[in-house]
């Protein structure tokens, strides 16, 4: 009896072992960005811009000191155009140096009649989140913050970014410029981005700019006679015991932000192997919880999604790879893809991915048909991959939304067939129409 009991009791224990084994890892992760305490979030690949998660992504929300990845895009891209240097000198204005003279504005204390090379500039700006850097930036290269305003958001439309509003070049509300406001914009006015487009800017920083992650993380930096530390916790090397609960393995970026309105926001960005994310979460509730926020995001992307081949170059639909063609030495020709399909897979869901064939109708005839003669090689359509499955967001960039697809191509060549033969044909293919003809007479 006793001996049975404990056999009952070892299979019990075994199958609820055995259940637990399924429920941790997948459960848990979902569980977690369930309770995702951020009002808006997302998830992207940095690679494709494929979307592995979105919370309210399109709602459209202060971004705070976010806003200062698209000064940083303009300068970058003014050095790139040779517009400016790293080493260009410039003085900062009036406006400028009472925006760092202000106690409750972030930054480093600027001097007048002092000149700042941009580099000095930029890395106060990305790394110390400094506002009057930024408006010093914004004038050298615009004129005024006005004029840079307007570049924003020509940039903003440019990428495609929705519901993007820039009205400075800080992320301040402008009610707490005190009248100083960029001309062009109103007193109570503030910049606008959403989740998804603040991702879409963070992706073009980062695919754009390699000096924007090169900047982005680094913890300390000297400014002339003071130490500025990144608003960052996340980056590795902090060297401080209070950042090292929030440290993240491959963390370089990006850009924290708050204002009341916003409430604490941050476009992070990571890298593990080969596989870079990008994550947004907006309006948390401390500074603690938009790195925890932060970090439940990347782990579900790191953890619960691989980047996977799921058909080779190569590829053939089985019953389907064939193409008949019209007077070749070949009746028909073999077609493949000519690329392989690539994508960030969440664990379990590769069974719900397949692929069909689209032909491009301008390469075959009414019939159908590939004329001849053939070239191996040649482009007949397209290799669509289709998703079946529950969670499929899209991509970042909504303006992008066809289905993932690569070149079908013909796997052989296939000659023209000989003059006789092509002469059969063509006397055939005259009375199998003069028959037609004759016979709709009748008809």
């Amino acid at each position: 009896m006793i001996k049975t009991y404990k056999s009952l009791t070892a299979i019990v224990m075994a199958t609820v072992l055995l259940m637990a084994s399924f429920m941790v890892s997948p459960l848990k992760t979902y569980a977690q960005l369930d309770n995702l305490s951020a009002e808006s979030a997302i998830l992207v690949d940095a690679t494709t811009g494929e979307v592995l998660y979105a919370k309210n992504a399109d709602e459209a929300l202060p971004p705070a000191s976010m806003t200062k990845m698209m000064t940083e895009y303009l300068v970058l891209e003014a050095i790139e155009e040779g517009e400016i240097s790293w080493d260009t000198r410039t003085e900062i204005s009036e406006y400028a140096y009472s925006i760092s003279a202000n106690n409750s504005f972030s930054g480093v204390g600027l001097r007048l009649d002092h000149e700042y090379t941009v580099e000095q500039l930029y890395e106060a700006m990305a790394i110390n989140s400094d506002n009057a850097t930024s408006i010093a930036l914004a004038e050298l290269i615009a004129g005024s913050e006005g004029e840079f305003v307007k570049l924003m958001n020509q940039k903003a439309e440019e990428m495609g970014l929705p519901d993007a509003k820039f009205v400075n070049s800080t992320g301040l509300d402008n009610k707490d410029l005190n009248g100083k406001h960029p001309e062009g914009t109103k007193a109570d006015d503030t910049n606008l981005l959403s989740a998804r487009s603040t991702a879409m800017l963070a992706y073009h920083l980062v695919n754009d700019f390699d000096q924007a992650l090169e900047i982005s993380s680094i913890p300390k930096k000297e400014f002339e006679d003071q130490e500025m530390v990144n608003w960052n916790w996340m980056l590795p090397g902090m060297d401080s015991q209070n950042f090292e609960q929030f440290t993240y393995e491959g963390m370089d970026g990006l850009k924290t932000g708050f204002t009341d309105l916003a409430g604490y926001s941050f476009a992070g960005t990571a890298k593990q192997d080969d596989t870079r994310l990008i994550s947004v979460v907006m309006r948390t509730d401390s500074i603690e919880e938009r790195f925890n926020q932060t970090a439940k995001l990347l782990d579900y992307g790191f953890n619960d999604f691989s980047r996977e081949t799921l058909y080779e170059a190569g590829h053939q639909i089985e019953g389907e790879s064939t193409i008949p063609v019209y007077r070749g030495k070949q009746d028909t020709v073999q077609i493949e893809s000519a690329e392989a399909i690539e994508k960030m897979v969440r664990n379990g869901d590769q069974e719900n991915y397949s692929v069909s064939y689209e032909f491009d109708e301008e390469m075959l005839n009414e019939e159908g048909e590939l004329k001849a003669p053939v070239e191996k090689g040649t482009e007949v359509g397209r290799m669509v991959l289709t998703y079946s499955g529950d969670h499929d967001y899209g991509n970042i960039d909504t303006q992008d939304q066809e289905s993932i697809s690569v070149p079908l191509v013909t796997s052989d060549d296939v000659e023209q067939s000989n003059w006789f033969v092509r002469l059969f044909l063509t006397i055939g293919d005259f009375f199998v129409g003069l028959f037609d003809s004759i016979k709709g007479l009748f008809s």
